[in-house]
């Protein structure tokens, strides 16, 4: 990896809090984008438009793959390639609230290998590099050390506790939380503040891939809800959701969790 890849992902991130907070949030423009996939904003776009314009003119021989771009095979091609979630957390965006995120990575054979995670309303600036640890506005972080399930808090969805979810028809104990962004959901087990996420429903890579290596440097595991290791840069690029948390917080819900079956699962 080129020295200053995550140097440029940080320099994007910050340029994008200063794009997106130039919108009031609520009154942006909202569209809804076909097939039910979710809100966009005029903020999501113009985020996106710089992103893109200045990554790919810092690194014009990586791929690209963006919420808010028109998803072309081009990328697959090629060793590295940027993964970009311009806001994520687009309905808290247009709600006015700030528990929304830049979501920036860059993938280099399947694997994250730099990653941002803004949070311009919060500043919180999250970042990793392949090998070199997990920092949160230039300080190290750690996920947390509780290692008993039943006394940790999970960041989750109520859907996710339904009974067909797990092995004996009801979740394990544990207290049950929730915020709107994956991204800083990823963020905050990496920083310690929660033991451990999930998230059972199919999950776009550009949600997860920057929050991957920053919880991974940060001493987590991260997989998917069959326990299998995440692979970023598919060609459908969705994960078959998400787990993650401290080693022995991960392996309870991983072991507790049933396979996984057709019909709605969990957020």
């Amino acid at each position: 990896m080129p020295a200053t890849d995550l140097d440029l992902l940080v320099d994007a991130a910050k340029q994008a809090g200063d794009i997106a907070c130039r919108y009031t949030g609520a009154t942006a423009r909202r569209w809804d984008k076909p097939d039910g996939t979710g809100p966009v904003t005029e903020a999501d776009l113009a985020v996106n438009a710089m992103l893109e314009d200045k990554l790919q003119q810092a690194r014009p021989d990586y791929g690209w793959l963006s919420e808010e771009t028109e998803d072309t095979p081009d990328r697959m091609d090629r060793n590295r390639v940027f993964i970009i979630d311009p806001i994520d957390g687009t309905r808290s965006f247009a709600e006015g609230a700030s528990t929304w995120a830049h979501s920036l990575a860059i993938a280099e054979a399947g694997e994250v290998i730099a990653a941002v995670i803004y949070l311009p309303q919060r500043q919180l600036l999250y970042s990793a590099a392949k090998g070199r640890g997990a920092t949160c506005n230039g300080q190290p972080i750690r996920v947390s050390p509780v290692d008993d399930l039943s006394a940790a808090e999970v960041l989750a969805a109520k859907p996710s506790l339904v009974a067909q979810n797990w092995q004996n028809g009801t979740p394990p104990a544990f207290i049950r939380m929730h915020r709107p962004s994956l991204a800083y959901r990823l963020a905050r087990v990496a920083d310690g503040r929660f033991g451990a996420m999930l998230t059972l429903r199919p999950s776009w890579e550009w949600d997860i891939a920057a929050g991957a290596l920053i919880l991974q440097e940060a001493g987590g595991v991260i997989t998917d809800r069959a326990g299998d290791r995440l692979r970023f840069n598919n060609a459908q690029p969705r994960l078959n959701g998400v787990v993650a948390g401290n080693p022995a917080l991960h392996h309870e819900i991983i072991t507790a969790l049933a396979p996984a079956q057709t019909g709605p699962t969990g957020h």
